[in-house]
């Protein structure tokens, strides 16, 4: 009798080495699952994200089985954007600044030609009401303030074009940084592993 709690203990061993290696093969594949999901959507890949996406401890993603797949697709999207930037696909910032100053100069452009429009009118306005009569006149003013919705929606469109650019250079920055993050990273990974 003394052999069979030996062999129920050594039976519950194997059971719990079985369920550990169950458990560490579904939090790979999660880590699996969730760098391919963030390869696709183009989020930057770094080891602490997958490892909070995927719910799993840090030290998973730095074992053996695990770390060869991350490092190789932060590579893979180091290697991306080095290619999209020598495409000159994405603009730079300095390109993004430039148009969102740009943008500014013909939005103060606008508006000084709104104020002169409206400076005008107003003159014209004044002499036509000592000239003309209320028939002519209501025709002036629908064109005029025809004229006036028209230069508010360009005011409104050139409005909206810097704030799409602003919002460019914001990500611009932001990718910028990103890549900085990442550079630094494979720099300490690589120096750690020499």
């Amino acid at each position: 009798m003394s052999g069979a709690p030996k062999r129920s203990g050594r039976a519950s061993g194997a059971v719990l080495r079985a369920s550990r290696r169950s458990d560490s093969q579904v939090k790979r594949g999660r880590v699996m699952v969730v760098l391919e999901e963030l390869k696709a959507a183009g989020e930057p890949i770094t080891f602490r994200g997958v490892a909070r996406a995927a719910g799993v401890s840090h030290w998973l993603v730095y074992a053996d089985g695990v770390r060869e797949h991350i490092e190789a697709a932060i590579a893979g999207q180091a290697k991306a954007a080095r290619r999209t930037a020598a495409a000159g696909a994405n603009a730079s910032a300095a390109s993004l600044a430039c148009d969102l100053e740009l943008a500014r100069a013909q939005n103060k452009e606008l508006r000084a030609e709104r104020d002169t429009l409206k400076a005008a009118v107003q003159r014209h306005l004044g002499a036509a009401l000592e000239t003309a009569g209320t028939r002519e006149l209501t025709a002036r003013i629908d064109e005029l303030l025809a004229h006036t919705e028209r230069l508010a929606a360009e005011l409104e469109a050139a409005r909206t074009e810097n704030a799409q650019l602003r919002a460019r250079v914001t990500e611009a920055e932001d990718n910028l940084t990103a890549a900085r993050q990442a550079l630094k990273k494979m720099i300490k990974e690589a120096s750690r592993d020499r």
